[in-house]
């Protein structure tokens, strides 16, 4: 039998028999028992934490804590299942697929160095040019990055299910925690559970909206219809803010050298802003304006109103903007954040096996939409399903949107209003003239009698001529400031549509009791049609809450003792927000490094040898040590009192650190040069013990 003939373990497929894929056991363990070492792990784990929660419930609460079954038991199936089908398997795998490389790799080796027809001096030749390693590792490298960096995609996939599995069984609810959490919690814009219309008992549907502003997105998103002059200015503007830090940069080390306080937030931020002058300026007709300094003006004269797309009578491979195009269009600025955001959620939706049957990709209007199931019929489709939308909106986009939500809002007013007129007409024909129906006609019964009683005697005016501020319906509106017409929430007339709507089929109960004339029938069917497009149109989001950025709406449908779909829905936006968002980061903690005031010079030591050559230390460092070792009759402390104390001189700025010095712990946020020149000034780089 030939020895290619022969069966490879990478090619068997068994869950006992060591070294197969997907085996529990393998060969390059050798006599260590896996599954013993699995038990122990996890009996360890299910141990701290039954622990933990003996030692922080009461008595009471754990004596009725899961009265049908063990926590413990629980825990340690979660346990089980996730870590040992998960990791073992994966593990043993990926030692596998090692092996199989490496055996390949050294087959390939052997079969050149005993191939006839290859001369052993191009083999030499080789050996001398770049070595070995130049030629031959460069495969099998890539093989074992791409089989790790799977390997831990998978183990953090499967760990974030048993947190959220956990997370679980110890709150026994789910809530909006459970979708997205940490750095990236402050982007939901609107989260809402509500039961679903057809099956509310078992069914839940879920809303999840949320926004990623422009100045997060690792990659930025233009819109398809973007200009090229756009393009290369905004390229333009993040090379001139990059110079500005660079210049701030340089100013901060030279205030340190220099042995001066550190620059506060205010001072960065006003030095900043001064340095913006020295960069361009606000002469655009001027051709030797600063904003000319690295593209000349009839540059951008050329390129003006040039978009995604130009005419074909007027394209002409020769001319300077067609190549001004082609040089934008080849770096792909103006798609390139779009499409990196659709490439990580249908790739992070395919590797947790979260299927989808329908999708379509809106590139120029920058839109993409997801379904789980083609059919849009809630009546044909299961009861566990998903549909995501992300869209990429600019500030014109919102201000349309919120134009039209302002009509919308304004046209179920005048729709609920019409319906109460209505019935209100209805109402009072049904009365009677003669007895008493309802508040109204107690009041009207009575106006003349209590004007006579009270109201001759204290000439207070009536109730009827009283101007009522109170419809009785919703609360008196505070007038609005700038802040409420900017951006409106609608959460007033929003109440007062909900209770009309609730008062309208309370008044239609009453009305008719237990008859159903055509009058009756008619008003119930407009008041569910105006009840559904109202929760629908609630349902939505506000597009005055929204920022121009991404907006990741997600509707999810999951039946409430199983929520399979939430779970996994969970995992897929924390991965695609962690890929495609930088998060939010407070510059002000993020500049943030320690104070001169704050560090100790007096607490400081080094270590070296007193024939070290040493920085050359400056006069106050050399007084203090001449006060030191002097042998006048006067104590040191009584010199210390007597002289004044030498004024701070700055060390030279070219001072080269002690030689064998280790910076054990180095300023926060302080740069290498700032790390040198803190040395230089006779400050020990190492703390004492």
């Amino acid at each position: 039998m030939a020895a290619i003939d022969l069966p490879k373990s990478p090619n068997v497929f068994h869950p006992e028999k060591p070294s197969a894929v997907g085996s529990r056991n393998s060969l390059a363990q050798e006599y260590r028992d896996q599954q013993n070492e699995t038990n122990q792990l996890l009996e360890e784990e299910t141990n701290k934490i039954i622990h933990h929660l003996n030692s922080k419930l009461p008595k009471e609460v754990l004596e009725r804590l899961d009265v049908m079954g063990g926590v413990k038991e629980k825990l340690y199936n979660y346990f089980n299942q996730n870590y040992q089908n998960m990791f073992n398997r994966y593990m043993v795998t990926s030692e596998d697929e090692m092996v199989k490389k490496v055996r390949n790799f050294i087959d390939k080796e052997e079969t050149k160095v005993l191939a006839r027809y290859t001369p052993k001096e191009v083999g030499d030749l080789l050996d001398a040019v770049g070595g070995a390693d130049k030629f031959n590792t460069g495969e099998i490298e890539k093989s074992m990055v791409n089989m790790y960096g799977h390997l831990q995609g998978h183990i953090q996939r499967g760990v974030n299910e048993l947190e959220t599995h956990t997370n679980s069984i110890l709150r026994q609810k789910t809530d909006t925690g459970a979708f997205v959490r940490g750095e990236n919690a402050y982007s939901i814009v609107k989260c809402a559970f509500k039961d679903n219309l057809r099956k509310p008992k078992t069914v839940t549907d879920v809303k999840l909206s949320v926004n990623i502003l422009d100045s997060e997105l690792i990659s930025p998103i233009f819109h398809y219809q973007v200009t090229v002059e756009y393009l290369i200015k905004d390229l333009l503007s993040k090379q001139l803010v990059d110079n500005i830090d660079r210049t701030i940069e340089k100013l901060k080390d030279d205030r340190i050298d220099a042995g001066l306080e550190e620059f506060s937030d205010s001072e960065i931020i006003f030095n900043k802003i001064n340095q913006v002058e020295n960069y361009t300026d606000d002469k655009p007709e001027d051709p030797k304006s600063k904003r000319y300094a690295l593209i000349a003006k009839a540059i951008f004269e050329r390129i003006s109103d040039i978009r995604a797309e130009i005419d074909p009578g007027a394209f002409d491979q020769q001319n300077v903007r067609e190549n001004i195009k082609k040089i934008v269009d080849i770096e792909n600025i103006r798609n390139r954040g779009f499409n990196t955001a659709i490439n990580s959620i249908t790739s992070i939706l395919d590797t947790s096996r979260m299927g989808y049957q329908y999708i379509e990709n809106l590139k120029n209007a920058r839109e993409v939409i997801i379904r789980e199931y083609e059919d849009t019929d809630a009546l044909n489709l299961p009861d566990e399903r998903y549909q995501i939308k992300l869209r990429y909106f600019d500030n014109a986009q919102l201000i349309e949107d919120r134009k039209a939500y302002d009509v919308q809002i304004k046209s179920f007013e005048t729709e609920v209003q019409h319906l109460w007129d209505i019935l209100e007409v209805l109402y009072q024909g049904r009365k009677s003239p003669f007895k008493v129906s309802d508040y109204n006609d107690l009041a009207k019964k009575s106006r003349a009698r209590i004007r006579k009683a009270f109201r001759e005697k204290d000439g207070q005016p009536e109730y009827e001529a009283i101007e009522k501020a109170w419809d009785g319906i919703s609360f008196v509106r505070p007038a609005e400031t700038e802040v409420e017409s900017s951006n409106r929430t609608y959460i007033y007339e929003k109440d007062k549509i909900r209770s009309r709507l609730i008062l309208m089929r309370e008044r239609i109960k009453n009305m008719y009791d237990y008859l159903y004339p055509i009058e009756r029938r008619v008003m119930e069917n407009q008041l569910a049609f105006l009840e559904r497009k109202y929760t629908d149109f609630e349902y939505a989001i506000n597009p005055y809450h929204l920022q121009p950025g991404v907006l990741l709406d997600v509707d999810i449908t999951s039946i409430k003792r199983k929520k399979s779909t939430l779970d996994a829905m969970a995992n897929v936006l924390n991965e695609f927000l962690h890929g495609v968002s930088k998060g939010f980061t407070d510059a002000a903690f993020a500049s943030f490094s320690r104070r001169r005031s704050t560090v100790r010079e007096d607490i400081s030591q080094s270590f070296g040898d007193e024939g070290e050559s040493a920085a050359p230390k400056t006069d106050t460092a050399s007084a203090y040590l001449d006060l030191i070792n002097s042998d006048g009759p006067e104590s040191v402390a009584d010199e210390a009192v007597a002289k004044p104390r030498p004024k701070a001189i700055p060390a030279p700025k070219k001072a080269r650190p002690k030689a064998g010095a280790v910076d054990a712990k180095p300023r926060r946020g302080g740069s290498q040069k700032q790390k040198a020149s803190s040395r230089s000034r006779g400050r020990s780089p190492v703390r004492g013990i």
